[in-house]
């Protein structure tokens, strides 16, 4: 007999990532305005993995830009604490410079 375990983990799968698009297109709020939400839950709660996932979702997306993700930096190290507050610092800054070299090298003809 087959075990039924697989195909338990494909619906919740399936399920999981249905409500998470459910969630993301509600009407009352942007999809900036929720971003901008689980970043300042991320960061709160030190999950630094899936902080760096929303940065770069938020800026290769343009829901914020350079000088935005810098000021989420200033609010959250008031509200999170300095320690977390300097691990987003970092995080921005290597994520902006990752981004800005990938759109240097795609512009540059001869690389």
């Amino acid at each position: 007999m087959r075990e039924p375990a697989m195909e338990t983990v494909d619906s919740f799968g399936m399920m999981a990532e249905r409500q998470f698009a459910d969630v993301w297109s509600r009407e009352a709020l942007s999809v900036r305005e929720r971003r901008l939400l689980l970043l300042g839950l991320l960061v709160g709660q030190g999950l630094h993995e899936m902080t760096d996932v929303q940065l770069d979702v938020a800026l290769r997306a343009g829901e914020l830009n350079e000088t935005e993700l810098r000021e989420v930096v200033v609010f959250l190290s008031h509200y999170a604490g300095w320690a977390r507050g300097a691990k987003l610092n970092d995080q921005v800054e290597t994520l902006i410079e990752l981004v800005r070299q990938a759109r240097s090298d795609r512009s540059d003809p001869a690389g």
